[in-house]
């Protein structure tokens, strides 16, 4: 299941839709009701929900998560880790009914995708940190990263690792290159080309394709890329919409370019060094997902005391072998890059996990969609998709 999960249906997502906007006013929590009793100073525990294969592991026992282990054996705190949280929206479904009716969760620190995260600042659902406690989040946090519109400042969120949307593509099998988006629409790539399904996932690169700052994008910017989208589906020009099955696809050329995260490409990379991964010249979504403390949790110290420990540069440093995403500790690069092994210090020159200036300059966040927006947009994206 792909750490970027995809929106399958209208069902979950309108169901948050509703929560976030004014369907159930009840459901938003005042900020004087988010803490809760912290036993951080007497309870040496925390309980931490992350997504699969999303932290680094020992390569002789996969139980054993060294940057994890090597925070409990600084601090004395026990963390419970666990690989709970499969899809944005089934997860907020899970947790969701403790949190409107103001109950804890049992969770103490939480890792979900920043338009997600968008929804749980609006509806107060999670704490504001201490940012005199994290020394290493105030200095060594990305800039690029450090004030999404949803959260601005960066006070209840902190992102756990980032990420870029743009085009993969096989260039051997292609015969040329790709520059842009409006390259993806060329004739050669008729009935070769796929798109993400899930609608967070994939309008912000297309309306970049479109020239739109995505930052500050507009409902009539979303109807103009819904109405080109549905023409190119009708020509079968777009072969379909994927998950994180384009990998597949990819990889065994039924589809020659696509469009795909950083991540994932790395990996296929490392398979098939014909594999490209394109940040176009009109721009490419960055995105994060983040950790989050729920309120009433029970550890909130503890939980800060954990995201610090992953903003040391060395613990992101060694985060960032594993996971292969854009590192948010830009600090970490100088780490691997005095490495002694020879893999890990060309890691630090991958611009997929170190963006360079050039690329930082067409990378930009989009606006989340607001509640009012979303059950509309995610109607008419799904009826393209056929969801």
């Amino acid at each position: 299941m792909s750490r970027r999960s995809l929106l399958r249906a209208l069902g979950a997502g309108a169901a948050g839709a509703t929560l976030a906007g004014c369907g159930v006013p009840a459901a938003f929590v005042e900020p004087g009701d988010r803490a809760g009793h912290d036993s951080s100073a007497t309870d040496h525990t925390l309980h931490f929900a992350n997504w699969p294969l999303y932290i680094d592991t020992d390569d002789d026992n996969e139980s054993k998560r060294p940057t994890l282990d090597a925070f409990s054996k600084r601090t004395g705190i026990s963390v419970t880790y666990t690989e709970e949280i499969n899809d944005n929206d089934e997860f907020f479904g899970k947790i969701s009914p403790a949190l409107m009716n103001h109950q804890q969760t049992g969770r103490d620190l939480i890792v979900i995708s920043d338009w997600m995260a968008a929804r749980f600042v609006r509806l107060g659902w999670v704490q504001e940190m201490d940012r005199a406690k994290q020394p290493n989040v105030a200095k060594y946090l990305d800039p690029q990263l450090r004030s999404p519109a949803f959260d601005e400042g960066r006070l209840h969120s902190v992102p756990w690792q980032s990420g870029i949307t743009g085009i993969a593509y096989n260039r051997k099998r292609l015969g040329r290159e790709i520059r842009s988006t409006g390259d993806l629409w060329a004739d050669d790539l008729r009935g070769r080309v796929t798109l993400l399904s899930g609608l967070d996932e994939s309008f912000a690169l297309l309306m970049q394709g479109n020239g739109v700052d995505i930052t500050r994008w507009t409902s009539d910017d979303f109807h103009e890329i819904c109405e080109q989208t549905e023409k190119r589906v009708r020509s079968k020009h777009i072969r379909r919409f994927t998950g994180n099955d384009y990998i597949k696809d990819l990889a065994t050329g039924d589809v020659l370019a696509c469009q795909a995260y950083s991540g994932d490409v790395i990996q296929l990379q490392a398979d098939n060094p014909d594999i490209e991964f394109v940040v176009p010249e009109e721009g490419a979504e960055l995105w994060a997902e983040s950790l989050m403390i729920p309120n009433l949790a029970r550890h909130k110290r503890n939980a800060e005391r954990l995201i610090d420990h992953y903003y040391d540069p060395e613990i992101a440093a060694e985060l960032a072998t594993w996971v292969n995403y854009v590192c948010p500790v830009p600090a970490a690069r100088d780490i691997l890059a005095s490495s002694k092994d020879e893999e890990t210090a060309a890691l630090a020159e991958d611009p997929l996990i170190f963006p360079d200036d050039t690329m930082r300059q067409r990378l930009a966040i989009a606006r989340d969609i607001t509640s009012e927006e979303r059950t509309d947009f995610a109607k008419k994206w799904n009826s393209i998709v056929g969801l």
